[in-house]
């Protein structure tokens, strides 16, 4: 099952890998029917290997899938893609247990860009986004962005959550937004788009369903008390997130107040992107903050070590910059500590003395593979 976010190209993916499977979109309201209607019979008629596109519109098909796949244990028969992540999860953890491989496909990350566009700069990547459409199609963000905002997001939020007011459903995804790389406040954003608290944790709840966001709890020594303090969030791709700010340049991003946060926004996206494909758990995320103000962006737990990152919108950081990773290898002692600055360097270096490595994100699977050189 290949699980992500709307046209981020799980199905051409899966179109150039398997060429000669047969295909069958369940967004076809007469093939979604057959498969909900009458399960049994649907399944009959494919021919194996099958790929069934955007699963979440017949999740009762996983169900009866379990009888066939049982029956024949042949790996590969079945191929699915969804843009709704959590309920096929849970349609898939409750009937195919230990049947089905689960594979997240981000948008493309600047690392991968670059390897067949070498001129991409940093800052035309984090305002033109990571949409293959864009890169693999020449579709500019101006029309990709507008377009894929009214026909997905805003759609597929008043679908789930019958949402009557398109206004109501704009003002959120702004506010939301406005407050990627910060500290989650459902009552704020209530407040903001005038809505109860609960809608607006219900309608942040869609977008993380959708994979076009991505929580991020606190990292805390008594593991007990992340369940209990509010997640930071992030987008997953800065041309959407810029899109939505009304942002669309580098020139006005660069003398935005915003910068600061939309850099910690891209530093995620590449952090998040190198993570799954090193098949590191998301949950090995976090975010460190004290009560006095103390603060690093980002905690990754590899167990035998931790790799703390703090993101800086500046081409060369000073000494300032490090405060926050001090901080933390204090709080922290007897722990082996990687220290990162994700910055907008030339490119990657390692201070021999220290330590401190200095990154822009291409070298960012290296770093957690600890295998950087210096």
């Amino acid at each position: 099952m290949l699980t992500g976010a709307r046209q981020v190209g799980k199905t051409s993916l899966l179109l150039h890998l398997f060429p000669d499977a047969s295909y069958i979109t369940l967004v076809d309201p007469f093939s979604a029917a057959a498969a909900q209607d009458d399960p049994e019979n649907f399944i009959l008629s494919l021919k194996s290997p099958v790929i069934l596109d955007e699963a979440q519109y017949a999740p009762e098909l996983f169900r009866h899938l379990k009888i066939f796949i049982d029956k024949n244990k042949k790996p590969g028969q079945y191929i699915r893609t969804g843009s709704q992540k959590f309920p096929l999860m849970q349609h898939a953890s409750e009937s195919l247990a230990g049947r089905i491989g689960v594979i997240e496909l981000l948008p493309l990350s600047y690392a991968e860009i670059k390897r067949k566009k070498n001129a991409l700069s940093i800052e035309d990547y984090m305002v033109n986004g990571g949409y293959p459409a864009i890169h693999g199609e020449g579709i500019p963000p101006k029309v990709l962005y507008p377009s894929y905002v009214s026909a997905y997001i805003e759609r597929d939020i008043r679908n789930l959550l019958h949402v009557q007011n398109l206004r109501d459903s704009s003002r959120f995804l702004r506010s939301i937004a406005l407050r990627s790389g910060q500290i989650l406040s459902f009552s704020d954003i209530a407040k903001d788009v005038g809505i109860a608290p609960n809608t607006a944790k219900a309608w942040i709840s869609i977008l993380e369903t959708s994979g076009l966001i991505v929580l991020v709890e606190g990292f805390y020594s008594n593991q007990n008390k992340r369940i209990i303090k509010s997640p930071k969030l992030y987008f997953n791709d800065t041309g959407l997130l810029l899109y939505l700010l009304g942002i669309d340049s580098w020139e006005q991003l660069s003398s935005s107040p915003l910068l600061d946060p939309v850099w910690e926004s891209y530093a995620f996206t590449q952090i998040y992107a190198a993570m799954i494909k090193l098949q590191i758990s998301p949950r090995m995320i976090s975010y460190w903050r004290t009560k006095d103000g103390k603060e690093v962006d980002f905690i990754i737990d590899k167990g035998t070590r931790l790799i703390a990152i703090e993101c800086k919108s500046k081409s060369l950081p000073d000494i300032s910059d490090e405060k926050g990773l001090t901080a933390f290898c204090n709080s922290n002692q007897g722990k082996k500590i990687d220290r990162v600055i994700f910055c907008k360097s030339k490119g990657f270096i390692k201070n021999q003395k220290t330590g401190l490595i200095i990154d822009n994100g291409l070298n960012i699977e290296k770093v957690l593979m600890g295998t950087q050189n210096s």
